[in-house]
This record gives C-alpha cells, sequence and structure tokens, in this order.
C-alpha cells in the first residue's frame, strides 16, 4: 500500500478534498479593495497552503466582471498565472467557469480544467490583477487537492469576512 504524505492511504488521484472560497466582490474603484490592480488587495490570497499539494483549480463566475482593459490570472508568487493564465476580465460572465483563458458557459469537463499542478513550500494561491482596476463583478473558487507531504493543507481563506468552506488533510 502506498501512502500520502499524511499517512492515509493514497489508492487513486480522484480522490481529492475540496476547498472553496468565496472572497468579497471586486470593488477596484476603491483604493486598495479586491480588484484595485495598483493596491495592497492584489494579489488576494485565495488559499493558504501548507507543505506540498497537488492542486486542480477553477473560478466560477457569479457577477459579470467589469473594467474597461482589466486582466486577471491566478497562481502563486512569482508564477501569477500558473493554475489560471491571464485572462480579460470582462470574459468572464456570470456562470462562466474560468478554466483557462476562454470561460465556458454553465459546464465544462473536468478533464478540460487544467491541471493537476503541484503547489511547494507552502505557496499560497493567489490572485492578481493586472492592467487596470476589476470595478464589480465575482468569482469564487474551487480547489480540489490532495496532501503530498506530512502536514499538507489548502484551506481558503478570508479576507474581509468572506464566507469559506474548506477540506482539511489531518
Amino acid at each position: 500500500m502506498i501512502y500520502d504524505g499524511n499517512s492515509r492511504p493514497f489508492s487513486s488521484l480522484d480522490s481529492y478534498n475540496v476547498a472553496i472560497c468565496r472572497p468579497p466582490a471586486f470593488a477596484g474603484a476603491t483604493t486598495n479593495d479586491r480588484g484595485d490592480s495598483g493596491g495592497t488587495g492584489t494579489p488576494y490570497t485565495l488559499f493558504t497552503v501548507t507543505g506540498d499539494v497537488i492542486v486542480r483549480f477553477w473560478g466560477v463566475c457569479s457577477t459579470d466582471l467589469a473594467g474597461a482593459t482589466a486582466t486577471i490570472e491566478v497562481g502563486v508568487t512569482g508564477n501569477t498565472a500558473t493554475l489560471l493564465p491571464l485572462t480579460t476580465a470582462t470574459d468572464i460572465d456570470a456562470s462562466d467557469i474560468w478554466a483557462d483563458t476562454t470561460p465556458t458557459l454553465g459546464a465544462t469537463l473536468l478533464a478540460d480544467v487544467l491541471g493537476p499542478y503541484i503547489v511547494a513550500n507552502g505557496n499560497d494561491i493567489i490572485e492578481t490583477v493586472k492592467t487596470a482596476d476589476i470595478t464589480s463583478g465575482n468569482v469564487y473558487y474551487i480547489a480540489l487537492w490532495r496532501p503530498v507531504s506530512i502536514g499538507s493543507n489548502a484551506a481558503g481563506v478570508s479576507i474581509a469576512g468572506s464566507v469559506v468552506a474548506a477540506g482539511t488533510q489531518t
């Protein structure tokens, strides 16, 4: 039998934990809020990662994004577009699943979700707004993850009291 980093049977890569981050709406016209491309609200920490994890990752748009030339990406510090590539914000509309540069309305194959990726050394998963502010709209994020080192975890985090559900491997 093979075991994961937390000494639990590692029988399938399909046995992922689920973590969800529901951040507050974009308000880039407000200094330092989420969506302000030049403020302290970007990058925005979506998931706090401990140790090394394998992750599949996507966003779901609940309200159309607005911001004339705004772009957005998701990754880790130093590689900010590794999980979700740089995408024009106004191309992400309500009910879209954002898994690559062309968001898909309503449903997509899990096989179309990029990854799985290895996130190492506790690099948090961050959202970065580029080029211009995202002035309104919202995207929440789902991470399917597995630990690969002892004590690994990927938990959705909250800034300003957003609702978060997280799977935890102990």
